[in-house]
């Protein structure tokens, strides 16, 4: 029987240094006796290690493997010992076996007990803050902001984490919470370093630079030792956001993930030394014991896990950007209590003081008061401009009454509502008819009222956006045009005339929907083609924003299946675009797919069995990420004919981060749906689903359904609509209203969502 990761052709004894205790203590016992347990080769100790290990396979494997350096719980060097065989040079925090006793084979571990040594926490003194250090809270989360007045107060010896052995870990991850300021000078600063007092080298550091970020580490295999850099570029940290680093370090290869994204692998010449001694040496915090390059950001996180890639335990999470492994209490949610020095007061040092009756101003003198608005029961805290919600009762759904009857130049195919800095709220109708065509309503006195008027064929869907300060609506049309020929239009604000105006012309085969975003600051435009001629297997397209030509210029095709509709999100820091695919020909019964965007392309990343799929609906309630499909009916032409083709079930997928895909949660019976619509009032989550058939008639009604969390979605008000095609959710200052299209008359109604 082998041991980790080890061929199991030959028996041998493992090496001390790959021992870890199943107890956290270590006080379960010692090599070759129960409580000792030899780590996974993927994840306690890393690859290389148990790698060479086993390539020496016994005896000499205790000779030529390095000693491990892995703090508190672990077995250790003797100050001078060799570490060569167990006995002679090791020590362990529990018994140790006599010289010359046999090591046993004990059963494999992940090695899950790897404890992180929190190097921002040793730097904070017990009960306060260092000098130097301010707490600040940003984005809901709190910081350490450094001064570059005395670097030297932002350290302490590298003795107090690593308590037995001077050596620092051969194989490790380093885990960085921060925010950067946005800066635009091209300057290094330094997240830490680890420095010897009688020398300027820094043995092991952070630093970083605009859209690059640097390892440094003193390699000393040559006379006299060299500073080694390991560069990863293109890392943007500087956007005054939070994010989360983790530098993955094992012999010469170096991995660095950003925000759970996809890790920057680099390989260098120079292997991370296997022996680096840290005898004497200092952590220094933000700096490099110099004011030149101290970090002027938030630091929130930084430890060392000795041993371990620590991805897998950071990125189980959808908020990656703030996943922790330890935080220091004083940045915890209720922070301690400030030293006398520092400015920065919490809550139960202030004046108390709350003011009743109507809206006082908030200003830096009112800074911490509280106000009670007793008409809408809150508690409204003061943060020196604004007041903050603490305490309020949040609206509830009650019912839904019939608003505004929206007459529409013919049949409503989609709806898109939209705000016009300085104008107010819009709605486009895409509408069946090709004279007049299409319109578009302003938001006036607490209705829609015709604005404009806009050429098209057979419109199926607007799609609102913007480029900087250029605002734009894209129109699909379905059919050609009177010279027979087949485009879509993307028309432009024009801010002098105040209306849109035709701006690029784009061939499109039956176009259903548009859809934009933007990836990595770059913008795209996606058109769904829905066929050509008799032919449903056709490509849609993926156009890019030019900025030099001031052009949509196509980027990538897709095949799709008939396809109605595509959806764009993203989860963390990846993108995704799902199709709805509706019909290939034949069958109805065809797969949709999921594409996730890496290495400047979409790549198929899911395929979900739909019947007739004509929209997907993305939406977050709390951590969690749903994904609904309208199934509108159910055809094959090589089946028997169901009893009805258009009572059919959609459904609402939930993403399952540990499997990576979205997994069924709740199916919803339907009758022809062609929309979801997601909304929130208060603290309750909405669907609206646009039900337009159910066999025998277009008078159907349509259903919003309440998420009641254990249960799922349940419906909760029904909506009598004819032919609903589309749904969109809008809040005014008069309140919070759905606006719905129909497809087979041409009247649209606005309904206004009733609170109590």
């Amino acid at each position: 029987m082998g041991t980790a990761g080890c061929p199991a052709s030959r028996s041998v004894a493992p090496h001390p240094c790959l021992l870890v205790p199943v107890d956290p203590e270590g006080a379960a016992g010692s090599p070759g006796v129960p409580g000792w347990q030899v780590p996974a080769p993927e994840s306690a100790l890393g690859a290389a290690s148990v790698r060479r290990f086993c390539a020496l396979a016994g005896p000499a494997a205790a000779m030529e493997m390095p000693a491990l350096c892995l703090s508190k719980s672990r077995l250790w060097p003797r100050s001078g010992g060799s570490g060569q065989t167990p006995g002679k040079g090791w020590q362990a925090p529990a018994v140790r076996p006599a010289p010359g006793t046999p090591i046993q084979n004990p059963p494999l571990s992940l090695g899950t007990d790897l404890r992180p040594l929190d190097i921002l926490s040793e730097a904070v003194p017990p009960g306060g803050l260092a000098r130097g250090m301010r707490v600040l809270q940003v984005q809901g989360l709190l910081g350490l902001q450094l001064s570059a007045s005395r670097p030297r107060a932002l350290a302490f010896p590298a003795s107090r984490l690593f308590i037995h052995c001077d050596r620092f870990p051969e194989e490790f991850s380093i885990i960085v919470t921060l925010r950067a300021l946005r800066r635009p000078a091209k300057r290094n600063e330094y997240i830490f370093t680890l420095m010897v007092e009688e020398s300027p080298s820094v043995l092991v550091g952070l630093r970083y630079a605009p859209d690059k970020l640097h390892f440094l580490f003193w390699s000393q295999e040559r006379a006299g030792g060299w500073q080694t850099r390991v560069t990863f570029p293109n890392v943007s940290l500087s956007d005054s956001q939070w994010h989360t680093l983790i530098l993955a370090v094992s012999g010469q290869s170096f991995s660095l993930t950003v925000d759970c994204s996809v890790p920057k692998d680099v390989v260098v010449e120079t292997p991370f030394p296997a022996s680096l001694s840290v005898r004497r040496a200092s952590f220094y915090l933000g700096n490099r014991r110099r004011r030149k390059g101290v970090f002027t950001g938030l630091l929130r996180q930084l430890v060392l896990l000795p041993g371990a890639d620590a991805t897998p335990r950071i990125c189980h999470t959808v908020n990656f950007k703030v996943a922790t492994l330890s935080v220091p209490s004083v940045l915890q949610d209720v922070p301690a209590k400030a030293v006398s020095n520092e400015v920065l007061q919490y809550p139960y040092e202030t004046d108390m003081k709350v003011t009743l009756g109507a809206r006082p101003r908030c200003s830096r003198q009112e800074k911490a008061q509280f106000w009670f608005n007793a008409s809408r029961r809150g508690l409204y805290l003061c943060n020196g401009s604004t007041w903050l919600s603490m305490l309020e009762v949040q609206p509830r759904l009650d019912y839904v009454e019939e608003h505004q009857k929206l007459v529409t130049n013919s049949e409503t195919m989609g709806v898109e509502v939209f705000s016009i800095p300085r104008l107010g709220l819009f709605a486009a109708t895409a509408n069946r008819l090709t004279p007049p065509g299409s319109a578009i309503y302003r938001w006036t006195d607490g209705k829609f009222v015709h604005y404009q008027n806009i050429p098209t064929h057979q419109a199926q869907s607007w799609k609102y956006f913007t480029i900087g300060k250029k605002i734009f609506l894209a129109v699909a049309n379905f059919e050609q045009n009177e010279r027979g020929q087949e485009f879509s239009v993307i028309f432009k604000w024009s801010r002098r005339k105040e209306k849109f105006l035709a701006y690029q012309r784009i061939s499109t085969h039956s176009a259903r929907d548009w859809e934009a975003f933007v990836i990595q600051g770059e913008a795209f435009l996606a058109v769904v083609n829905h066929r050509e001629g008799n032919n449903h297997n056709i490509d849609s397209v993926i156009y890019r924003w030019n900025p030099r030509t001031g052009l949509f210029e196509t980027n990538q095709t897709i095949p799709t299946s008939g396809a109605y509709d595509w959806e764009f999100f993203t989860i963390g820091p990846y993108s995704f675009l799902a199709v709805a695919n509706t019909f290939n020909g034949t069958s109805t019964r065809i797969y949709s797919h999921i594409y996730i965007w890496l290495r400047g392309s979409f790549q198929l990343f899911q395929s979900i069995l739909t019947f007739g799929a004509a929209d997907w609906e993305v939406f977050h309630i709390g951590d969690r990420v749903f994904l609904a499909v309208a199934n509108s009916h159910s055809y094959d032409s090589g089946m028997p004919a169901p009893s009805n083709f258009y009572a059919i079930n959609s459904s609402i997928y939930e993403l399952n981060i540990t499997a990576q895909m979205f997994v069924k949660f709740q199916d919803l019976l339907t009758y022809s749906a062609l929309d979801w619509e997601f909304f929130s009032v208060g603290d309750d989550s909405f669907l609206v689903v646009a039900n337009s058939f159910d066999g025998f008639t277009f008078s159907v009604n349509s259903i919003i359904y309440r998420w009641q969390g254990y249960e799922g979605f349940v419906a909760a008000h029904q909506l009598p609509t004819v032919g609903c095609r589309d749904w969109e959710a809008f809040h005014t200052a008069e309140g919070s209203f759905l606006l719905y299209s129909s497809a087979k008359e041409p009247l649209s109604k606005v309904l206004k969502l009733k609170t109590t």
